[in-house]
């Protein structure tokens, strides 16, 4: 659930057109509840760490209007999108800068923000800790830093789907070897402890659709689809899974979706922290 790459590592999802397309719908998709607790109602100031194509960017200029935003990305392709979706964006004209930089070395002064948010991004980065450090470096006194990142062994998904559950745990090992982290979401509070942060908080959010909300439901298994068939390409050119896996997972998630009893759930970790 990227927004960012780092460029000297595999990125699992590629920087198609098609994907940072997909970026935007996510962010959508899941704003509602990733800002439900956010607060930077007294930031002016703020750093995105990963900015990608600007989809959380669009979201926190939108919510928060007297903020400022600096969005930083190793990727330039990703900063080029979100240079045309922000400046296609009325309400973000002249208040963010977008700049290519590496969150282990910022290239900004100490104190230079006084609020930063991370979000789908230390799960990319082999040195989560040293982004956090940065990230510290340039905060002033009082700063506030939420941090939201993936949990990938919380994903169920019924009926049964033997195909999507061994393309699932390929995905995952996938980018652990490849320097990234797709279970960090659990271990947000020690990184933070461990970075100099104080008032540490974390809040596990989930998804928990079945016949309930049978619409949402269907629109998320889409999504979701949508999101394991991004790496399809990455893991088959790496000889990860073959093609009759990735044919049977699409088959296994179009049964789910036309399942009247289908059950989804995944759930997440925000976490919150301060700067003194």
């Amino acid at each position: 659930m990227s927004n960012t790459a780092t460029g000297e590592f595999p990125y699992i999802h590629g920087f198609s057109n098609e994907e940072q397309a997909r970026l935007v719908r996510q962010a959508r998709m899941f704003e509602t509840s990733l800002f439900s607790h956010i607060d930077y109602s007294d930031a002016t100031r703020l750093l995105e760490v990963g900015c990608g194509v600007g989809a959380q960017t669009e979201i926190l200029l939108r919510r928060f209007p007297q903020l400022h935003v600096t969005g930083v990305d190793r990727s330039a392709t990703q900063l080029a999108a979100a240079e045309h979706n922000l400046g296609n964006t009325a309400w973000c004209a002249s208040r963010y800068a977008l700049q290519l930089a590496d969150a282990t070395d910022l290239p900004f002064p100490e104190r230079s923000f006084d609020a930063a948010y991370l979000c789908w991004v230390l799960e990319h980065m082999p040195s989560p800790a040293r982004v956090l450090s940065e990230v510290r470096r340039v905060l002033s006194p009082g700063a506030t830093l939420y941090v939201t990142e993936v949990l990938n062994s919380s994903f169920f998904l019924d009926p049964y789907s033997p195909h999507l559950l061994r393309y699932w745990m390929v995905f995952n090992d996938y980018q652990y070897d490849s320097g990234g982290d797709p279970f960090i979401g659990a271990k947000l509070g020690n990184l933070l402890l461990a970075g100099g942060y104080r008032d540490v908080q974390t809040e596990v959010k989930s998804f928990h659709l079945d016949n309930r909300q049978p619409g949402k439901r269907k629109h998320m298994i889409e999504f979701w689809e949508e999101l394991l068939l991004s790496a399809a390409e990455s893991l088959i050119n790496e000889n990860k899974v073959d093609s009759d896996t990735v044919n049977g997972m699409r088959k296994e998630l179009q049964a789910v979706r036309n399942d009247p009893n289908a059950v989804f759930f995944f759930a997440f970790v925000q976490a919150r922290a301060s700067v003194y």
